[in-house]
Order: structure tokens, then sequence, then C-alpha cells
């Protein structure tokens, strides 16, 4: 597959922490945890950075769904349910997207998803604006709309919750990029400008509980007790006296840009068995976070959803 070409200069200014008001969709397999629907709710909330313009499903197959496509449908339907639970349209908003993960890195999966980001990429470049796709799930959707048309790598960024840190001396096994090692090998090598926020040993940190979340969520309206009655659940479900929220880090970017810490540097190749070769220091650049400060991202998050409640 040939992308367009993008210059050094052009993208170190897309790699930029946004300062104004941006376009978004968030790409989100929502019903496959506990943390989409805090991220879904934080990005609904934060009006003043980003003009949400699409939800969008994407697959996932655990013990939560028989498969990719039953993953994709759930959490299809639990957008629809945060919507709801929040009283605002969910109409020519949230779209449903690939059944499957992508078969190779070169083979696109058609999709409404795939095929909104498109039109919205396009209505961005018109207007002079870009398109930020914040993905916190496979990233089967964002991949297959490059691959079917790679112009948009132009006119969007990419900003994923997904891998493990480069520097993690374990197997690369984090759910969102294993699932579809073919997509986020499209996102490593396509150009795209691409923002990463490593799952461990960076925002594993954002752990919370149940006292805290009874404490400053769970009287917070319809969805901060759907939030604390659903994520107590799963934490009584699996055992934990806390539970990661990651998720929310990709709107935290927009809404509280102090609270992450990141570097440019070159985009490793990853390898059919998920482990990054970073040895290759020409390859084009990208934004790495390698830090956050847990307390003023949880601030944000707890004292927008109290006040949506007001």
């Amino acid at each position: 597959m040939k992308y367009p070409h993008i210059s050094k200069e052009l993208r170190l200014s897309r790699l930029a922490v946004p300062e104004k008001k941006v376009r978004a969709v968030l790409d989100t397999d929502t019903y496959n945890e506990i943390d989409d629907q805090f991220a879904l709710t934080f990005a609904l909330l934060a009006k003043d950075k980003i003009d949400l313009q699409a939800v969008t499903a994407a697959p996932f197959f655990n013990t939560h769904s028989t498969g990719p496509a039953d993953g994709m449908e759930k959490s299809y339907q639990e957008i629809l349910n945060i919507f709801s639970l929040m009283d605002i349209p969910a109409d020519g908003k949230v779209f449903r997207g690939s059944p499957c993960y992508l078969p190779a890195a070169e083979t696109p999966v058609e999709s409404d998803a795939a095929r909104r980001i498109i039109e919205l990429a396009d209505a961005a470049e018109k207007d002079g604006e870009l398109l930020y796709v914040l993905v916190i799930g496979a990233i089967t959707n964002v991949a297959s709309a490059i691959l079917l048309k790679p112009e948009i790598i132009k006119n969007i960024v990419v900003v994923w919750l997904g891998g493990h840190a480069f520097e993690w001396h374990g197997k690369n096994d984090e759910f969102n990029l294993y699932q579809d090692v073919p997509a986020a090998q499209v996102i490593f090598d396509s150009g795209v400008p691409f923002v990463m926020f490593p799952c461990s040993m960076v925002t594993d940190h954002l752990l919370t509980t149940e006292p805290e979340l009874r404490a400053r969520c769970k009287d917070s309206g319809k969805i901060g007790e759907y939030l604390y009655k659903h994520t107590s659940e799963e934490m009584i479900a699996f055992d934990n006296d806390s539970r990661v929220i990651w998720d929310i880090v990709t709107v935290a970017w927009f809404v509280c840009p102090e609270a992450v810490s990141s570097i440019i540097r070159p985009t490793p190749k990853l390898g059919d068995d998920a482990v990054y070769d970073t040895s290759d220091a020409s390859r084009h650049e990208m934004r790495y976070a390698y830090s956050l400060n847990r307390d003023i991202i949880f601030r944000n998050l707890f004292e927008k959803i109290a006040q949506f409640s007001k």
C-alpha cells in the first residue's frame, strides 16, 4: 500500500498539543469493560474543547461477547445507552463499525464507521480543519478508513489508547493492540499523524476505587449512578480493590493537557508478533505519552459529571 507523503514540518504541526476546540470522532468498544463509558461521558461533557461529531462502535471479543461482530453490536447499543442516560440525542451521531478484524494489513473492512470517518475527514479538509480520531479499542475502523481512502491521513490525527510502553519487558498483549495487529500496523506504517498513550507503565496509573466512585460519582445524576454501579459490579466480579479507567486519557489530553507528559519520537515498526522494533531512527515522527498526573485527570472528569447533574 502506498500512502501519501506528509512532510516533517507538517507532521510536527499536526502533532502539537491542540490549543483550540477540535473536531473529533470517538471510536470505542464500549461494552468491552467499564472505562469506555467514562471516556464517552467525558467526551460528551468536554464541549468547550471537543466538538464530538461521531461515535463509532469497534469490534471486540472477550467474555462479554460471542465474537467481534457481537462485541461491536453490543458496543453500538451501549453507546446509545450512554447518550440516553445523559438525555443527549444520538440521531446521526452513532455508527456501527466493522463486524470483524482486518484480514490483512492491506485489506480494509467496509463499515458505516469507516465511511463516516472518511466523510468527516473530507469535511474537515474543506473547512481548513483537522479531524482528531480518538480510539479506545481495536483500531480496525480507523485502519479501514485509511485503507479505503489513504488521502485522509493528511487531514486526521489518530489519538490511540493502545499497546504497552515501548520500554515494557513483558509480552505486548494489550487488548486494543493484540486483537487486530494488522490494523495497528496500518497506523504505525501509514504515516498518519499519531499520538499514542501506552497502557502498562503509563496510563495504568489511572486507577480508581469503589470508595472514591461512591464519594465523587454515585450521586451525580443518572449517568453518575450508572458509572458507579457498573464499575463497582465489575470490581466485585473480578475481585478488584481498584480498577484502571485508562481510556479517559484520550479525552484528558484535550481537556487538561498539562496532566499529560509526552515527547516526539520516531514511530517504531510493529511486527506480526506485536513486538516493537525501535532501531530505525529515520522513521516518521509520532507523539508518545510517557507520564501523567492521575489526580488532575480524575478531578476534571468528576467535576464535569457533577456539574452536568445539577
